[in-house]
């Protein structure tokens, strides 16, 4: 995402933060979620090697190599001539639509659902077949248009049609785990809560080693991350790194040949062609 876009998002909702909250008609169950003061004591003194050298050198392959995130991730999806409140929808539905799918088709899918009028009451009013045919093909379309319809309906209920502005309120919503929540509390209410690990994120950090142990979950990763990344750096890192594995450090067939980090990276060191004639 360009810096430009970025303020402009920023300057549209940033100072518009209400407390909605104080509209809740009506008490939900709540998701129990770690207190960032628990999660950041276990590993407090360790770091990993060189991590501001590898963090620089990502800095310089990305600005080098545009990927789909920096054009049609989540945060480029919203609508920005709405009202504060239709945006952070936007950047809630489009979070939503994100899981198990890739950018380029959650951005066209954003794109119809825009043409057909993006709000609270104009989601409430489609019917779910409609509903399926606007988002369809992003993963799981069918489960997602229930977590949409119900999600939807609870904003219009509970929060006077804007969406919850704290991460416990947002872990409520059908559809939305922590991951959604810290990525939508940084791009629709401007607040770094923490870092959104997807799995590209997850992957890239086991294998720089950025993390104590090997990780089996986007969430363990995110707990390790947060114990020793400093807060400043944690909005940057999910853009950075999710667009550096679209890219370089890729899934499956990782360039690593071409990466900076490649005499110091655990994995790409490992799987250079000279440790494994060793």
């Amino acid at each position: 995402m360009s810096l430009r876009n970025k303020r402009s998002l920023t300057d549209k909702i940033g100072s518009n933060k209400v407390e909605n909250n104080a509209q809740v008609t009506k008490k939900r169950k709540h998701l129990t979620i770690k207190s960032d003061a628990n999660e950041n004591t276990s590993n407090s003194d360790w770091k990993p090697p060189n991590w501001e050298k590898t963090l620089d050198n990502i800095r310089k392959m990305r600005k080098d190599n545009v990927a789909p995130v920096d054009n049609m991730g989540c945060d480029q999806a919203a609508d920005l001539n709405e009202s504060p409140e239709v945006i952070r929808y936007h950047v809630l539905i489009s979070l939503m639509l994100s899981s198990q799918t890739k950018d380029e088709v959650n951005f066209a899918a954003m794109q119809r659902l825009k043409q057909h009028g993006l709000t609270v009451d104009k989601i409430l009013e489609i019917s779910d077949k409609n509903l399926g045919e606007l988002i369809y093909p992003v993963g799981f379309w069918k489960r997602k248009v229930e977590y949409i319809k119900r999600t939807t309906r609870i904003l219009k209920d509970t929060y006077n049609g804007d969406i919850p502005s704290t991460i416990k309120d947002l872990c409520q919503l059908p559809g939305v785990g922590p991951k959604m929540a810290h990525l939508c509390m940084s791009c629709a209410w401007n607040e770094v809560t923490g870092i959104g690990v997807d799995t590209h994120v997850h992957r890239i950090s086991n294998r720089l080693g950025w993390v104590k142990k090997t990780t089996k979950t986007p969430e363990n990763t995110r707990i390790e991350l947060e114990s020793w990344l400093p807060k400043e750096l944690w909005r940057e890192v999910n853009h950075m790194l999710v667009g550096f594995g679209q890219t370089i450090c890729r899934p499956i067939g990782p360039h690593c040949a071409s990466c900076l980090n490649k005499t110091t990276c655990p994995s790409a060191v490992l799987n250079s062609p000279s440790k494994k004639k060793d």
